[in-house]
């Protein structure tokens, strides 16, 4: 490609609203331009960005047997009311009508519209295991699109789609999916982990992994161990055992006391007055579980764990409850509010039951009680893990290593979700005895837009972006310094069209501009190997550069086409 044709300006300023770096590099290198809020156009060297994630996707997809098909993104809401999801998917499902008033939904993820395609199709056992694929583009109507293409409400997404006869199919298709993502990322030249996570709104009845790229920028914490590969998203993680207490430990426990704390309402507050830690107050929260008001208890100094709590009480919608609930059904202002002889049901925290003496509100306003024993004094049938885990805290797994935090991007997610949608939607086949029973599916999702993003919050450096051979735009970048310089433009033709040749995608910058131009423009679009012809072509000489390092050399124009198509071929095939 001759880049005088290309459709791509740069820019040496990023918008002020792009927060991401990735986000400002797709801007400024002319790969991305934004139509609307969460909208975006790729131009012609980010769709080949694009296109080349797709390619590797599409290879180790294909290599599982799986099979590309491609579904429609406007999907009947019929089929959405018919699984229960219309409702619980909320103000991100994008709606609409046709103009006969029939109401349709544009497509987030085709569950629905996999499971019926195939309960029409597949009715006997000999057809199993089936999987399905497809790179399509979703909608989500995010309530606050950013960070570019990590947080858009128009994406493209791969899904894939196993239907087997039993659990041990789908356990086979699982792994074989997870094993084949794997490959993917590292394709991609992403850092990843494969964590354990929540279902979601996906929802399902076995396992779930999500593949986290690791970057600052991310908006989820994962915990992981610092001796096995244990790692699972905050929201699911947990931490290993702590010390068993019984109530032995109880006997010498002092008498409760109440304390006269006028006005203290927050943990800082009653730690600095009773002149404590933190962890030493137990504080009682208020949830709103469907229209149940729950109190949950935990260690002043850790966090509630909203979905631990729904998954616990089998909820639809888990929210804190707002003060005037709170004030309304147990009489006591916020602040003070504490589990001993509390009136509303109690979620203990066993983080709290291992404590030996604590203080805690009294349920009466300025009013605290010292001397709380948790064994002695709460009722302990409703015990459970209610809480996030902090840094440092013991590996439940290894019990050797201790829990490290760090930030990912959701990149993929694989789910087992068993008979969830083949029982609402009725998707049955005949089995080996002659037996009518559901399918058993498992769903798999990749953000194939997304990596463009999580591979540049990687790959990058204070002048540009740096590339992975496997997914750039193209891989040799021709820079003859003068294209009025007879010499430079002969020397460039002739690398150009011997890389050509070789399979080699290269981008000749044959545009009349100044040569600090030419640079700048290439250290920002991040091609894995650079080629100057310059003053030294008169003696066969050229400067060779890989983004990477930056380093430059001066070689003779062989070795210079020898060194660039060793750096394409050993970068592959380091990311196979």
């Amino acid at each position: 490609m001759r880049q005088s044709r290309l459709l791509s300006t740069t820019g040496r300023e990023a918008p002020a609203d792009a927060e991401a770096v990735s986000h400002q590099l797709l801007l400024r290198a002319g790969m991305i331009r934004q139509l609307a809020a969460g909208i975006y156009t790729y131009l012609p060297l980010g769709r080949r960005v694009l296109r080349k994630v797709e390619q590797v996707i599409r290879e180790e997809m294909d290599r599982t047997g799986a099979q590309e098909l491609l579904m429609p993104a406007m999907q009947p809401a019929e089929l959405w009311k018919e699984s229960g999801r219309y409702s619980q998917y909320g103000p991100e499902l994008i709606r609409l009508q046709d103009r006969h008033n029939r109401d349709f939904a544009l497509g987030p993820t085709h569950e629905e519209v996999i499971t019926t395609l195939v309960r029409s199709e597949i009715n006997s056992y000999r057809r199993l295991p089936l999987t399905l694929y497809q790179i399509q583009t979703k909608y989500r109507d995010e309530r606050r699109p950013r960070y570019g293409l990590l947080r858009g409400r128009e994406f493209l997404m791969k899904d894939a789609y196993s239907f087997d006869m039993d659990a041990d199919g789908l356990d086979r298709s699982y792994w074989q999916m997870f094993e084949a993502y794997n490959r993917i990322f590292n394709r991609c030249g992403i850092r990843f982990r494969a964590v354990e996570a929540d279902a979601g709104t996906i929802g399902g009845e076995g396992g779930t992994h999500e593949f986290m790229a690791l970057a600052d920028i991310g908006e989820d914490t994962i915990a992981a161990c610092s001796h096995c590969d244990y790692a699972a998203n905050l929201e699911k993680a947990e931490s290993g055992p702590q010390r068993e207490k019984s109530v032995a430990d109880s006997v010498d426990a002092q008498a409760l006391e109440k304390v006269h704390t006028p006005g203290i309402r927050t943990i800082d507050e009653l730690a600095a007055f009773m002149q404590i830690r933190p962890e030493e107050i137990i504080k009682t929260l208020v949830i709103k579980a469907d229209d149940q008001l729950v109190a949950v208890v935990v260690r002043g100094d850790h966090e509630i764990n909203e979905l631990k709590v729904k998954h616990y009480l089998k909820a639809t919608d888990v929210t804190l409850a707002d003060s005037e609930e709170i004030s309304l059904a147990s009489g006591v202002p916020v602040g003070f509010l504490g589990p001993v002889g509390q009136s509303l049901p109690l979620l203990i925290d066993r983080a709290v039951v291992g404590m030996e003496t604590a203080v805690a509100g009294a349920n009466e306003a300025d009013y605290h009680y010292r001397h709380v024993n948790p064994l002695r004094d709460l009722a302990n049938d409703r015990m459970g893990d209610f809480r996030n885990v902090k840094e440092g805290e013991p590996c439940p797994r290894c019990k050797q290593g201790t829990l490290m935090f760090h930030r990912g991007i959701e990149i993929g997610h694989v789910f087992k979700l068993g008979t969830k949608y083949s029982e609402k939607l009725d998707a049955r086949f005949l089995n080996s005895s002659g037996q009518d029973q559901p399918f058993i599916m498992g769903c798999y999702g990749i953000g194939v837009s997304r990596i463009l993003s999580a591979v540049i919050e990687q790959q990058h450096d204070e002048w540009g972006i740096v590339w992975p051979v496997s997914i750039a735009p193209y891989h040799v970048h021709l820079i003859p310094i003068s294209i009025k310089n007879d010499r430079h433009m002969e020397v460039a033709q002739q690398l150009y069209d011997h890389l050509l040749s070789q399979g080699i995608e290269v981008l000749l910058d044959d545009r009349d501009e100044r040569p600090g131009v030419k640079f700048k423009d290439a250290d920002l679009i991040g091609i894995p190997v650079r080629i100057v012809i310059g003053k030294d072509a008169e003696q066969g000489m050229v400067e060779y550069t890989e983004r990477r390092t930056l380093r430059k050399e001066l070689l003779r124009i062989g070795e210079a086409l020898e060194r660039a198509r060793n750096a394409v071929s050993l970068d592959h095939i380091s990311e196979v």
